[in-house]
């Protein structure tokens, strides 16, 4: 494939777990509905990073260890597993057996948390492309 899979991946799981902060972050106004909908929100988020993540993983197969890149792309990959277990752990924190109950403040403080650490992870990742050019093919003559 010309075209790495990993971007087109990543903006699934982005969209899902910053709508789950935002819902958590709504819910002392808004009440149940917000919450629920933060934890589903979260469970897709989880869903949908695996194959981004594993995207990533293959992408990172093609990068020289001696690129000067490396760097960057060990702290983005370092960001986006600490916002993955920011949301993993918010999401067992809200789970009772199968249901779903009203999270705590532990729960939404690692929600917000996780959007932190997903949003320093953006930023890295779109240094890797803008900065570092890594998955940019060279421009047709």
């Amino acid at each position: 494939m010309r075209h790495p899979l990993h971007p087109a991946l990543v903006h699934f799981p982005i969209a899902c777990w910053s709508l789950a902060t935002a819902a958590d972050l709504a819910s002392p106004v808004w009440g149940e509905p917000a919450w629920r909908l933060a934890g589903v929100l979260l469970m897709a988020g989880v869903g949908f990073s695996i194959p981004a993540m594993l995207a990533g993983f293959l992408e990172l197969a093609k990068v020289a260890e001696d690129n000067p890149a490396i760097k960057d792309v060990n702290r983005h990959m370092i960001m986006v597993m600490s916002a993955l277990t920011c949301y993993v752990v918010s999401l067992f924190l809200r789970l009772h057996g199968t249901e779903l109950i009203e999270p705590g403040l532990l729960a939404i403080g690692l929600s917000v948390l996780g959007f932190l650490c997903l949003g320093v992870a953006g930023w890295l990742g779109g240094k890797l492309v803008y900065g570092h050019r890594l998955g940019v093919s060279p421009p047709s003559a």
